[in-house]
Order: structure tokens, then C-alpha cells, then sequence
């Protein structure tokens, strides 16, 4: 073995150590950092070829291996924006270049324009809520996202648009019996309007239902010419019951608006000059038992004026807006991002990282499905980085490096004595 070559192998082994040690302080910085995947220095040998009874020494190589795959511990927040992700799946941000990337640093609030960043200034990616619409997801790409912005321009007020009403109508009660109810609505600025349902036996198993508004007294329901949307053969308003008590027809009902904004009398509270928008009743709870009249109370969408409280998120990563009188709506649902080798993504700065060549291809869906996790709120996912195991992995570097140093500096003197041979 060369002289040379023994001071190169020492070198080798202090600079695989100087690596190691290089991991080990970024873990260490990182110990409190959202989301944060540890960073560790595995070694291989590098060995060359014996000749002529001469063994020359080789060194060894590192390479830098994130564990990107592995779940930090949860820990809990009062911030209703604050999100975990619980099994695989990263969020997908963007920063202000527009570039897109993935993370599992959750730690995201409203910024001035009402986008959800993170602590790095990466805004939050995800899908325009539609009701009853998944939205098309792009599987293999980001087409189609969004930034998540919860901006809300002081008040908010909702008309009402649909709703649902259920009831018991006694089979005992003779023909001819009326029952009452009443179903609060809002109108286009956001008043509240009570509509009267009335219930009126006409023969055994037949009901037929009319809604009034109750200020005006005009009739909303049914209107002139209207048709039960699965029995056309029943009279409109028509509920019909079979022997066992449940609806064969009418499953809807449809409040015309446009007979209380065509009148004299304003649609919404009298004097402000707001309307009533058609609005679909759904009666398909209604039966016909032989028990008192029993309304359920209905229900009904839209809201009057009411600021924002603060915004909520569930598992499958939809995002409300709360507001004060206690509604929610949903404005966005969040989109995730997976890849075939987690740990063979790129790191950037910033705590997110991008598509490598061994990674595997970006995979979007939502929270809940498929190999996706479920989004936990009011939560973060922490650093992965283990103290103890930190300290420990230091103090054997050092070691390590004091001990190929020793090598190196053996080599060095060996070199002076034999430079120093003939005086």
C-alpha cells in the first residue's frame, strides 16, 4: 500500500464523517420544523484492485437518503387552517414562481389576499367546491387547481334555493282535516319569510299540499299547470300513499318565487325590495301512519347576513367558511398528491420537495381514497427527527473522524521519515 494512498483513504473516511455530521446538524435545526423528513448518510466501500502482493487501499463514498416515507409524530393546534395528513399523501402548494410542489407541512393560515399559506409563503392548492359534484381530477398532472382562498367581503347572505320538509299525517284523521306547518326561508338579502304548508286529506291514502306565504297570503304551491315529478297521471300538489303508508308520488314540491315577486307586495320583507327565488322542497319523508300530525321542523339551505367566525376542515379535506350564525360553507376540497417512492423525491427549500427521477409519477386524488390519507384538523404533523438518536449518530462521527484524521496524519509522518532518509 502506497503511502499515498493511505493518506487518501484517510481523507476519504474523514470527509463520508464530515457528510454525516453535515445531516446530522440540518436534523438536528430541524428537530421543531412542521413536517420536516430526516436526512441520513449511508456508506458504501470503495475498493481497488490488489496487485503484485500490493494491497492498495480504497475509501469509501456516501450517499444521502431522506426518510421522506416516514410519519411524524401529531400534534394538536387551536387553528381551524392547520392540517395533518394522516397515512400517505402530500399536499400540493405552489410558490411565487407558480411552480407546483409537495409537502407535508401543514401549518397554513390567510394571508392578506386570503390564500392559505404555509409558513414557507407556499400557498395551498385545491378544487372549487361544486355540491354534489366531484370535481375532475387531472391524475397524472395540476391541471385544474386552484389557489384555496378564503377571502370574504364583510357580510354574507344566502337566498334559499331548496330545502326539505317531512311529516306524519295521520290515517285516522277524516277526510277533510287539515294539518299545519311552517318553513322559514330566505330571501335574495337574506330575510327570513315563513311559508304555511298546508296538508288537506281529500280521500283515503290522498293528501294534497299547498304553501302560502304567510304575510301575503299568497299561494306559492302548487302553481297553475305544475305536475308531480314521478307520477304525471296525480294532481299537482297530490300526495299519494300506499296501503303500508309511504309516498308513491309527488317526492317534491316546487315554491314559485316568481308568484310572490310579481305581485304588489314585495317578495322579501315588505319595503325591501328583495325576491324569492324558486325553491325545491323535497317531501320524500312524508308518510301516512296512524299516529297524530307530526311535522319534522324541515330544513333549508341559504342563510341570513352573518360574518365570518372561522373556517373549518373535514377528513376527506373539504374546506368551510364558518360563519357567525353558525352555518358553514364549503368553498374548496383539497387535493393530495402521492408518488411510487416517496423518499427518492427532490428536496427543496422550504420544506417541500419535487418530482425526482426515481420517485415515480405525481399522482393526484383526494383524502380518503385510494392510497391517500385522511386530513386531520387542527393538527400538524411534526419533524420525524429523533434527539437521542442524533447525539448519538454525532458523537460516533466524531469519533470516526478523529480516527481517519489519525490515519491521515500516520501517512503524513510515515511520508516525512521517508523523506527524510537521506540527509
Amino acid at each position: 500500500m502506497s503511502l499515498y494512498g493511505m493518506m487518501r483513504t484517510g481523507g476519504s473516511g474523514m470527509n463520508a464523517q464530515a457528510n454525516r455530521l453535515g445531516t446530522v446538524a440540518e436534523n438536528i435545526a430541524n428537530a421543531n420544523t412542521t413536517g420536516y423528513k430526516r436526512a441520513s448518510t449511508e456508506f458504501s466501500s470503495l475498493i481497488l484492485p490488489t496487485s503484485n502482493g500490493s494491497y492498495n487501499s480504497g475509501g469509501v463514498d456516501t450517499k444521502i437518503r431522506y426518510s421522506i416515507s416516514e410519519q411524524g409524530p401529531t400534534s394538536y393546534t387551536t387553528s381551524g387552517t392547520d392540517m395533518a395528513i394522516s397515512g400517505g399523501g402530500f399536499f400540493i402548494v405552489s410558490g411565487a414562481d407558480g411552480n407546483n410542489f409537495l409537502t407535508r407541512a401543514g401549518a397554513f393560515t390567510p394571508n392578506g389576499d386570503g390564500n392559505l399559506v404555509n409558513s414557507a409563503g407556499y400557498s395551498l392548492m385545491g378544487y372549487e367546491y361544486q355540491e354534489g359534484v366531484d370535481p375532475t381530477v387531472v391524475v397524472n398532472g395540476f391541471d385544474g387547481l386552484t389557489k384555496v382562498n378564503l377571502a370574504s367581503d364583510g357580510l354574507v347572505a344566502k337566498g334559499s334555493t331548496k330545502g326539505a320538509m317531512g311529516a306524519n299525517l295521520n290515517s285516522g284523521d277524516p277526510i277533510g282535516t287539515e294539518s299545519k306547518t311552517s318553513l322559514s326561508v330566505f330571501d335574495s338579502q337574506g330575510n327570513s319569510r315563513l311559508l304555511d304548508f298546508t296538508y288537506t286529506k281529500v280521500s283515503d291514502n290522498n293528501w294534497n299540499v299547498t304553501v302560502t306565504d304567510k304575510a301575503t297570503g299568497t299561494q306559492l304551491a302548487p302553481a297553475a299547470g305544475a305536475t308531480p315529478s314521478t307520477t304525471p297521471a296525480a294532481p299537482a300538489g297530490m300526495l299519494v300513499f300506499d296501503s303500508a303508508g309511504k309516498l308513491t308520488s309527488v317526492p317534491d314540491i316546487k315554491i314559485n318565487g316568481a308568484l310572490l315577486n310579481g305581485t304588489t307586495v314585495p317578495a322579501g320583507i315588505p319595503g325591501t325590495g328583495a325576491t324569492l327565488a324558486d325553491i325545491t322542497i323535497d317531501l320524500t319523508k312524508t308518510t301516512q301512519l296512524g299516529y297524530k300530525f307530526n311535522p319534522d321542523g324541515g330544513s333549508v339551505d341559504g342563510n341570513g347576513p352573518s360574518k365570518v367566525a372561522g373556517y373549518q376542515v373535514d377528513k376527506e379535506g373539504i374546506v368551510y367558511v364558518k360563519y357567525e350564525n353558525g352555518k358553514l360553507e364549503p368553498r374548496y376540497r383539497v387535493a393530495l398528491a402521492n408518488v411510487q417512492s416517496p423518499d427518492n423525491l427532490v428536496p427543496q427549500s422550504g420544506n417541500v420537495y419535487s418530482q425526482g427521477v426515481d420517485s415515480g409519477v405525481i399522482v393526484t386524488g383526494f383524502a380518503g381514497s385510494g392510497d391517500f390519507g385522511s386530513i386531520q384538523a387542527g393538527a400538524l404533523e411534526g419533524s420525524n427527527v429523533d434527539i437521542a438518536a442524533e447525539l448519538t449518530a454525532m458523537i460516533e462521527s466524531q469519533r470516526s473522524y478523529t480516527a481517519n484524521s489519525k490515519v491521515f496524519q500516520t501517512g503524513a509522518d510515515l511520508l516525512d521519515v521517508l523523506v527524510n532518509l537521506k540527509r
